[in-house]
């Protein structure tokens, strides 16, 4: 996943590609021992022969219930048992829709929202996750919410809340010009707690991705305190994407490999997104 740009607005898992193996292990035995774990994300499915290696790194991973931004077809559908057995949590996500995808559905962004929220209802109930899991609408675009965006997302998040599963939404942190005065900004994770906030609504999640060097680390297994993610209310801190983007990742480029991607020693040819949480399974989807 990564948090895109558009007109009005610009837009988070963490390795070490020179670390070492056994130094890598230490580092998450480490994290978990401190309340703090790492997962990571991709839009595609590893594999099970990767499951070994990946979960000697990491405590949890994104599950997609449809198809990944870019892809054609969802590869994650049907592997919530394995990756259970190989001892993972979860961060269960679904694809949310662009602004021009809103614009141009042919019904209010209301109705599109409610009925992609039932879609990612019957999805999540199809894997078996269980009652009460945290289900994350993965809303790619960043900066302060445009109005037809913010009704789809928060019908949404509402629509979700009115079941046994649990709303979130995976969301920038990155601080972006906002209004005309000098040193205005806003996150878009700032912009929808405060509109949840003040319309009363249920509570909403954060996954926040904030990938800049610093308050992020870098591609690198050893992470930056969860607090300095910058959003206070953040559940999971999106801290390294694939490929990295280099005009605020310079001072960390290094702890990426030569392609700007973030891999695992053991599996340089995987590229991932790194997560850290204080929670071993965010989504609460075991």
């Amino acid at each position: 996943m990564a948090i895109v740009a558009s007109s009005r607005r610009t837009a988070a898992l963490l390795l070490a590609a020179l670390s070492l193996p056994a130094a890598a292990v230490t580092c998450h035995a480490q994290t978990s021992a401190t309340g703090r774990y790492l997962g990571f994300d991709r839009n595609t499915f590893p594999g099970e022969a990767a499951l070994p290696a990946l979960r000697q790194h990491f405590s949890f991973v994104g599950y997609w219930l449809n198809t990944p931004p870019g892809a054609h077809s969802n590869s994650w559908a049907g592997h919530r048992a394995i990756l259970v057995q190989a001892g993972f949590g979860f961060l269960v996500l679904w694809n949310g829709r662009l602004d021009a995808q809103i614009k141009h559905a042919g019904v209010s962004p209301e109705i599109l929202g409610r009925a992609d929220a039932a879609h990612a209802i019957t999805a999540a109930q199809r894997e078996h996750f269980p009652p009460g899991t945290l289900l994350f609408l993965d809303q790619e675009e960043g900066g302060r919410l445009l109005p037809e965006q913010a009704a789809y997302l928060l019908a949404w998040t509402e629509a979700v809340a009115a079941t046994s599963f649990r709303p979130g939404v995976y969301t920038s942190g990155q601080p972006v010009t906002d209004g005309p005065g000098p040193g205005e900004t806003i996150t878009t994770a700032t912009d929808i707690s405060t509109r949840v906030r003040t319309q009363h609504l249920h509570p909403v999640a954060l996954w926040v991705a904030q990938d800049s060097c610093g308050p992020s680390t870098g591609c690198t297994l050893i992470p930056p305190p969860f607090s300095a993610n910058g959003t206070p209310d953040a559940l999971v801190w999106q801290y390294a994407q694939s490929p990295r983007r280099p005009e605020i990742t310079r001072t960390c480029a290094r702890t990426y490999n030569a392609h700007g991607n973030c891999t695992v020693p053991a599996l340089p040819a995987l590229f991932l997104d790194l997560n850290l949480s204080p929670s071993a399974d965010p989504s609460r989807g075991r």
